[in-house]
């Protein structure tokens, strides 16, 4: 579209005010020709068909076509004047039109935020630390130890609690004689040792007995989470109901075939668990390198963020978070749910990353790597137990494809920045690495 008078006027941050104005010759002219092709066909009382009056036909239908004519011309001019001025929008423009006079040129405004200006900087000061790990008989061991403690039975015991224990215990909290808040339970299992409770309390409860009683002083920290509750000391009543020592079952065959293992062989059972474990091993290294890539990627480019993508990201993430609790509705008002301004500093933190990452691929002309699409779609489908037919589904499914290609895209990119980046090799523990 020509002769079109733009201007644009920087507003906050990135938003941007587009004035365009379409020359009322363009407008006359589109509704000049669009009244000649209603006026072949209208049907007017009085006339035959197609040959009512010009005049006839503007008094009929000249309002409408004109409203026709602007929406259209604001749609095509809009599209036009952006990309003559070579802006990018980051969502749908706020339109305020000016007045529609016969005869007249048509002004509206477009109000929108446009992509931040990307130059990226940082890379030649990157440093990386990639750890490195090897799965020894004593990680293996420790690993069964973990996934029998899972399976594990609790035995009533008559003795003192110790830790270790379980101990079933009802009890009450008050300071100066009032309850504290959300400061009292019944039939609370405490598993001594796991610090699930706070340690001033937990600390009380080894050797007592079932059916003994306790009374004892808490003092919160200043910074306790519960802010009314911060430095100040409660009395707790604890009454113990039960006590119960974890049993857990034998390493034999009918544990070992609970998990997958049909001959009941120990030995394979423990090669499996060495496999899972370096498969683990390997999955953490490469989460750890990228979160320190994308760390530093961050912090060498601060750039500004449109508000309407932290805001549609922000709502995704709230979403999310219901559909995990198994609630549909997007707009529910669920209690265990933040309100979407919680989820803002997470969402502008991805939309950031996610720009710096697509500026990054554009700049430097990465692809997405066929071959190891193929890897990754056969690393998804491995633990299936007909894989080639899930293959099959991956590579018939543009959707599910597209989503292994976006995953490994991000891989190659995180490769891409630690060959750039100064690499430091650290052995580490694998309990250490599971801990970090």
């Amino acid at each position: 579209m020509t002769d079109l008078q733009i201007s644009v006027e920087p507003l906050e941050g990135l938003q941007r005010r587009m004035t365009v104005t379409i020359p009322a010759s363009n407008i006359e002219r589109e509704v000049d020709a669009r009244l000649q092709k209603v006026g072949r066909n209208a049907k007017l009382k009085g006339f035959r068909p197609g040959k009512a009056p010009e005049k006839v036909i503007r008094q009929h239908y000249g309002v409408q076509v004109r409203e026709e004519v602007l929406s259209d011309l604001i749609q095509s001019s809009y599209s036009a004047a952006i990309n003559q001025e070579n802006l990018r929008p980051a969502a749908l423009p706020t339109l305020e039109q000016g007045q529609t006079e016969i005869g007249a040129d048509f002004a509206y405004s477009a109000t929108f935020e446009i992509y931040p200006e990307i130059e990226l900087a940082g890379f030649d000061g990157m440093e990386v630390e990639r750890a490195e790990t090897e799965i020894g008989d004593a990680d293996v061991d420790e690993m069964i130890d973990t996934l029998r403690e899972q399976r594990a039975d609790w035995i009533p015991v008559d003795r003192p609690a110790a830790d270790g224990d379980k101990v079933t215990v009802d009890f009450e909290g008050r300071i100066d004689g009032e309850p504290v808040a959300d400061g009292a339970g019944t039939d609370v299992e405490i598993i001594l040792g796991q610090g699930r409770m706070l340690d001033e309390f937990e600390k009380n409860i080894p050797g007592m007995s079932a059916t003994e009683e306790k009374s004892f002083e808490v003092m919160f920290a200043k910074d306790y989470h519960a802010e009314e509750l911060g430095g100040k000391t409660a009395n707790f009543t604890v009454s113990v109901k039960a006590v119960a020592e974890q049993q857990l079952p034998a390493l034999d065959a009918d544990f070992v075939k609970a998990f997958g293992v049909e001959s009941g062989d120990v030995e394979a059972f423990r090669n499996d668990v060495c496999k899972n474990m370096e498969r683990e091993a390997v999955a953490m290294i490469l989460a750890d390198v990228k979160r320190q890539v994308m760390e530093q990627l961050l912090e060498a480019n601060p750039i500004g963020v449109p508000a309407a993508l932290t805001d549609r990201e922000a709502a995704s993430l709230r979403s999310e978070a219901l559909r995990k609790l198994g609630v549909t509705d997007e707009n529910a008002d669920d209690p265990r749910v933040p309100p979407i301004d919680a989820y803002r500093d997470a969402a502008e933190r991805r939309v950031r990353l996610s720009l710096l990452v697509g500026a990054l691929i554009e700049e430097n002309g990465l692809t997405v790597d066929r071959e190891r699409v193929k890897d990754k779609v056969d690393e998804i489908c491995a633990p299936y137990d007909k894989p080639e037919e899930f293959k099959k589904l991956y590579f018939q499914n543009p959707q599910l494809l597209e989503q292994v290609e976006s995953v490994v895209l991000e891989e190659q990119v995180v490769d891409w920045l630690v060959a750039k980046a100064k690499l430091t090799v650290s052995p580490k523990a694998f309990r250490e690495l599971r801990n970090s």
